[in-house]
């Protein structure tokens, strides 16, 4: 049986990691040969988890098609976050909580796609759909990734779903939800020893929105001062990434995970339409987006919207 690879995508987040292993885990239960890996550096965050419950990190590659002819994709499915070679293999399988752009396979394939926080609270249901009992380190590391994606179940793409495969992984676990998933986060929170080159690229994600090319990157952080006191030497790096990659817009997000707001550091020829989805006025490049923590549902389909409106 031939292997097929298993991996989220690029700077990958804790949701990518856990939901690639999970998957793996589930797979080769039901007979598949498949292999976890991953298409960057593991973050604090995620390293707390894996250490946490002694999970080993998956491998890491930086092409696809010269090791495999199939691969599956797991948290998202937009080809310029995938490997940069996803266009020499065939994708079987897609299991994602994302919008859907710029995908299409030349043959059928398994995609399931649902509006939940967190793409572990779909390979729960799987499990259970597949009568697979799930294990005490693969509940944590599932429950890792709904907290990660889902701010301790407080961000806006929290589902009822999301809440309730969180308790009961929790108690299959046998972790104190509150407790391990505030020492996660802080633990993916000290920003303290990060490069700037480390801040821009630890969670960022590039889009195609309406002609606009544009990057999107997020951090969280207990006190953001912490982190825009590096604003000089943030927005040096995020030039260089603009001229190189040819974006229309960059727009750093960090997000205070203690109070649920973020501020944007915003920069590019098109930094109005950040003004214009949010209503707010860029001083010094930057603007407070009260309530804002979620790239998924409250930046990415909000900028994406303004930019076909522009």
């Amino acid at each position: 049986m031939e292997k097929k690879l298993i991996f989220g995508h690029k700077n990958p987040d804790t949701d990518s990691i856990c939901s690639a292993l999970v998957y793996a885990d589930l797979k080769t239960k039901l007979g598949a040969n498949v292999e976890p890996v991953r298409l960057g550096v593991i973050n604090s965050e995620t390293a707390f988890v894996l250490n946490y419950f002694q999970a080993k990190e998956p491998r890491l590659v930086e092409t696809v098609a010269n090791e495999v002819n199939e691969v599956i994709l797991v948290d998202h499915n937009e080809r310029q976050q995938s490997a940069n070679d996803i266009e020499q293999v065939q994708v079987v399988e897609v299991i994602d909580h994302h919008r859907i752009a710029n995908f299409e396979t030349s043959n059928p394939l398994y995609f399931r796609a649902e509006p939940v926080g967190c793409t572990a609270t779909i390979l729960k249901k799987m499990y259970k759909e597949n009568g697979v009992e799930i294990p005490k380190d693969i509940a944590g590391l599932m429950l890792s990734a709904i907290i990660s994606d889902t701010l301790l179940l407080k961000s806006p793409t929290c589902t009822e779903q999301d809440v309730a495969a969180a308790h009961e992984l929790a108690e299959i676990a046998g972790v104190d939800l509150q407790a391990y998933g505030l020492e996660m986060l802080k633990a993916g929170a000290d920003l303290s020893d990060k490069t700037i080159a480390q801040l821009l690229s630890l969670d960022a994600k590039e889009f195609q929105m309406g002609n606009a090319k544009v990057e999107i990157a997020q951090v969280n952080a207990v006190d953001v001062n912490d982190v825009l006191a590096r604003q000089s030497e943030l927005e040096a790096s995020i030039s260089a990434i603009i001229a190189e990659k040819g974006l229309d817009l960059f727009v750093f997000v960090v997000t205070d995970i203690l109070n649920n707001d973020s501020v944007a550091l915003a920069l590019g020829t098109a930094t109005q339409a950040v003004e214009k989805a949010y209503n707010v006025t860029l001083v010094d490049n930057k603007a407070v987006l009260k309530g804002v923590v979620s790239r998924k549902k409250q930046i990415v389909p909000v900028l994406t919207d303004t930019f076909q409106a522009l």
